[in-house]
């Protein structure tokens, strides 16, 4: 390793000095600075500064610099717990010694063990995993994963989870966070994955935001348009007409009453229909969970009432 060299020096340097080669790398589980051609170590003991927030100046910089990972609501102690890694070396990098590795086992299982307290943190660990596993099952965003994390936790303190099983409350939670961060997803959808019944989870979500007092909108056939047509391959030409019709349907009062799942695939096959991109009642049915009896149903309604001319 070089070690006439100064830190200020050895920052400056954009090729190796050994073999000329630019490809450098910083490697932070040996805090190390290596070429990756030759394998010269530049630097030792460099530090891992972690993401910086945006900064105009080295004042913001300095400021606003932080380090490890932000917290998430996802987590039972919000992420703020350390864990002693399994990689058996100490903070310099070494590796520990045989004759201690015992003692750093039992320091691990206790540290483990203290991580969860008491019984409303150990009913946290099981149910935001399971809030984690459902999310990951249905491809939904992280915003979707805090909000369910979040209303979880407010059922958790408030001591309304006690008598009900946590499968419920957890798919309970995700419903209400899909309809609240306008991504709806349908309690069929929900039961697929969680595997209890749609009544169950049906009466645990209208529990759950009695309780915590959620006060949401009911979802619109527009909430389902953009991930219909997503995975009908549809262009956004259909997409656009769909709206309008729906649109159309809204001033005439053809929504109220209807379901939004069942007036949104109507509307997709008959814009599927007019702009040439022409899907079947069957695979606009599967896509929406209704039947085609459904489709047929409300697509004749809206045809007639908007006096639109779909030729089948």
């Amino acid at each position: 390793m070089l070690k006439k060299k100064t830190r200020q020096a050895i920052e400056e340097i954009i090729n190796c000095p050994d073999c000329g080669s630019g490809h450098l790398k910083k490697d932070y589980s040996r805090a190390e600075l290596v070429c990756g051609d030759c394998g010269l170590v530049l630097d030792q003991d460099i530090i891992d500064h972690g993401p910086e927030w945006r900064a105009f100046d080295s004042e913001q910089r300095e400021k606003r610099s932080r380090t490890g990972a932000p917290m998430s609501y996802t987590m039972h102690d919000k992420g703020l717990s350390t864990i002693i890694g399994w990689t058996n070396r100490d903070a310099f990098g070494k590796h520990i010694p045989t004759r201690n590795r015992a003692q750093l086992y039992r320091l691990r299982k206790w540290q483990r063990r203290i991580r969860i307290s008491d019984s409303t943190e150990r009913n946290l660990a099981v149910a935001l995993s399971g809030i984690d596993r459902l999310s990951s099952g249905m491809g939904l965003p992280r915003s979707v994963r805090e909000t369910a994390a979040m209303i979880y936790r407010k059922a958790a303190f408030k001591n309304i989870v006690r008598g009900r099983s946590i499968e419920g409350i957890t798919s309970a939670s995700l419903y209400a966070a899909c309809r609240q961060c306008h991504v709806p997803r349908t309690l069929d959808e929900i039961s697929l994955f969680a595997h209890m019944s749609r009544k169950e989870i049906g009466r645990n979500y209208r529990f759950v935001s009695r309780e915590l007092d959620l006060r949401l909108m009911p979802t619109t056939p527009r909430d389902y348009i953009s991930r219909f047509c997503s995975e009908l391959r549809l262009s956004s030409a259909v997409q656009m007409k769909t709206l309008d019709i729906l649109e159309q349907a809204t001033n005439f009062e053809l929504t109220s009453g209807r379901g939004p799942t069942g007036l949104a695939a109507a509307s997709i096959y008959m814009a599927s229909v007019i702009c040439g991109e022409r899907r079947t009642q069957r695979e606009v049915a599967d896509i929406a969970g209704v039947t085609e009896v459904t489709i047929r149903n409300r697509y004749k309604e809206l045809a007639m009432r908007l006096n639109i001319n779909v030729v089948i």
